[in-house]
């Protein structure tokens, strides 16, 4: 179990990141994902997933807001920064995030309310995290009932 306790700059940003996602499920087909990067108390990088505009299955949402960070930040390091999602991070996304050196994870759905979006489901958060050796907190649930409905329809 995790104990993180998401700062008012954390809590603010997963706000912007839902209603992100909400905005997005208004314009895109669904499923839509929203992330971004915070860091030294601002947010660097809001986005929502790119894979059907770019034909890129990578350009997840926090794969997108982790390259606009590091490039608005001229530095691939983004130690002491907090990747927050409107959806626990896939595999994929949590690797992103370790090789970016991102210690900080906030997110509001999660993967026991929505299994379908993980390529490896027997595979948890409390996993990755012991797998890492514990080098990244995390802090998940938060504001799910608001992006619920999103995730509700499969792929």
């Amino acid at each position: 179990m995790n104990d993180l306790q998401p700062t008012e700059v954390e809590r603010e940003a997963l706000t912007r990141v839902i209603d992100h996602a909400c905005a997005l499920a208004e314009q895109k087909a669904l499923p839509v994902f929203a992330a971004a990067v915070v860091i030294d108390g601002e947010v660097i990088a809001l986005s929502g997933n790119q894979v059907s505009e770019t034909c890129d299955p990578s350009r997840h949402a926090e794969v997108v807001a982790i390259s606009e960070a590091a490039m608005a930040l001229g530095r691939a390091d983004l130690s002491g920064a907090t990747l927050v999602a409107s959806m626990q991070p896939c595999e994929m996304c949590l690797a992103a995030m370790r090789w970016a050196g991102i210690d900080r994870l906030v997110f509001a759905e999660t993967q026991e309310r929505a299994p379908k979006f993980f390529q490896f489901p027997d595979l948890g958060i409390a996993d990755f995290h012991r797998a890492s050796g514990g080098d990244f907190s995390w802090a998940g649930g938060i504001g799910a009932d608001r992006v619920a409905h999103i995730y509700e329809g499969g792929r």
